[in-house]
């Protein structure tokens, strides 16, 4: 959601669309995925490739807290003159799916954060979400397994773009406004990393009839978190190089004295 807020980036989904001659339905599942808030995953990745950590969460909550009145109003900005579409029941619908529960979940946690049982459901939820995430996406590829064969390649291809486009604006970003490392880490995969299973839902509910919709929604949940996870370890290839490179010139320089 982070770079459909400025006019040129906005409008990434629909030069992708127009690039490969997309269907309607197909920039659709790319505007959808774009216009949703960050994807808590995200907050896995910049922990693992040694990004600020804080930051990442600041910013994934702030983007879910704005996107139930954000998200149907770009979408309806973006795509609305092509596709019909319903902001104000969408805004209802995402109330429902993101803000009551974070207001539910931060209650219990402020409520029940001392007891033994409490603290085993949390350790059970992660394992829950993953469990809802497969069969969200799997329900997906069971209905629409023909459209997705038919056209898996090219839907595979803009979602591939879009998502890189995505890590390299938000690193590009963060270091035109002279952020650290971690924060031009953290960044690129919060700009990059959409959640995808929130527009997988939307088009359940709002386009039910569109196939290839639902499809790019459904594969960006899966590759947003492998190449989410992939680059998180190219981040820390880096840092490993840099600190063979810097013991390196340390060895030299104690031989040099010696």
């Amino acid at each position: 959601m982070i770079k459909m807020y400025t006019p040129i980036f906005r409008e990434e989904p629909i030069f992708i669309a127009q690039t490969f001659n997309l269907s309607d339905g197909l920039t659709l599942g790319l505007v959808l995925v774009g216009c949703c808030p960050g994807g808590v995953s995200s907050n896995i990745m910049s922990f693992l490739c040694k990004g600020d950590v804080a930051f990442s969460v600041g910013m994934t909550t702030v983007s879910t807290l704005i996107a139930p009145v954000a998200t149907p109003l770009l979408v309806n900005l973006l795509i609305g003159q092509r596709i019909d579409i319903d902001p104000w029941s969408m805004f209802q619908f995402m109330l429902l799916v993101t803000i009551i529960p974070v207001a539910i979940g931060s209650s219990c946690n402020i409520m029940f954060h001392k007891y033994e049982f409490f603290k085993q459901v949390r350790q059970v939820m992660p394992g829950v979400a993953v469990i809802g995430f497969a069969l969200i996406v799997g329900g997906v590829i069971a209905v629409h397994g023909d459209k997705f064969l038919q056209s898996g390649l090219i839907i595979f291809a803009c979602i591939f773009c879009h998502n890189a486009f995505g890590y390299v604006l938000g690193y590009v970003a963060a270091k035109f406004f002279g952020m650290s490392t971690a924060k031009k880490r953290t960044l690129s995969i919060e700009v990059g990393v959409q959640n995808a299973g929130l527009a997988t839902g939307l088009c359940g509910k709002f386009f039910p009839t569109s196939a290839e919709a639902a499809i790019a929604s459904a594969v960006s949940c899966v590759w947003h978190s492998i190449s989410g996870t992939i680059l998180a370890n190219i981040f820390l290839w880096f840092d490993k190089k840099a600190e063979e490179n810097n013991n390196a010139v340390e060895n030299l320089k104690t031989q040099s004295e010696n």
